[in-house]
């Protein structure tokens, strides 16, 4: 007879700990709720998660393009850095040269000597 009581007991338990998760999961209507409102429900869990992931994607998409606008700006500023130090460099050679003469490498004419 113990045992009955037991099992009842435990029984009991079981029972009110499974209303009392239903309560909590599904509300006062627990019992009015269909299949139709639970595939609603997942089908808006699945609308959720693919904006998630459109945003997701869209955000990596902006950040790879303005990355690769950075890039270009670091090359074309590079490539402006380079021309003005080349041309820089060419007037230097250019107004060296012109001021150079009788030098080793540039001799002075047989005109000029005389």
């Amino acid at each position: 007879m113990a045992r009955d009581y037991d099992s009842q007991l435990l029984e009991s338990v079981s029972v009110r700990r499974r209303r009392l998760r239903d309560a909590l999961l599904f509300g006062a209507q627990r019992a009015r709720r269909s299949a139709d409102e639970r595939l609603g429900k997942v089908f808006a869990g699945i609308a959720i998660a693919a904006v998630l992931c459109a945003g997701c994607v869209g955000w990596s998409f902006v950040q790879n393009m303005m990355e690769k606008q950075k890039d270009e700006q670091r090359k074309q500023q590079q490539k402006q850095e380079k021309l003005v130090g080349h041309a820089a460099l060419q007037e230097a050679r250019h107004f060296g040269h012109t001021s150079t003469k009788g030098t080793a490498n540039n001799p002075p004419s047989a005109s000029t000597s005389r």
